[in-house]
């Protein structure tokens, strides 16, 4: 059996947005994931070892993909992939869900 991908989903704080879509596929047998920040302020702030665990990271904005490509230059990056979800939801909001399931599938 194929291993199953692991997949970072990344946002501003880890607050709304990256913590939602972790939340609702945590129990998702097709692929592990673990969501972060990219702020210093972040409830779960991105290591070098999230970006090492990662097959694929899904970024919120195009801004923090810049950011994770250069503080880890040094490292072997996974894809980025851009999911351009402003930051106008809260935690578990229904359209937020709706968003992120339809954009996360397609990597599926």
């Amino acid at each position: 059996m194929k291993e199953r991908p692991n997949f970072l989903v990344v946002c501003g704080k880890n607050k709304k947005r990256s913590r939602t879509a972790e939340f609702i596929f945590k129990n998702d047998n097709r692929f592990a994931v673990r969501s972060v920040g990219v702020s210093p302020k972040s409830n779960r702030k991105i290591t070098e070892k999230d970006v090492e665990w990662a097959n694929l990271i899904l970024v919120m904005e195009k801004d923090q993909k810049q950011k994770i490509k250069k503080l880890y230059s040094h490292l072997e990056i996974p894809t980025i992939e851009v999911l351009h979800i402003p930051d106008e939801y809260e935690y578990m909001d229904e359209e937020l869900i709706e968003i992120l399931t339809e954009k996360i599938e397609v990597f599926l």
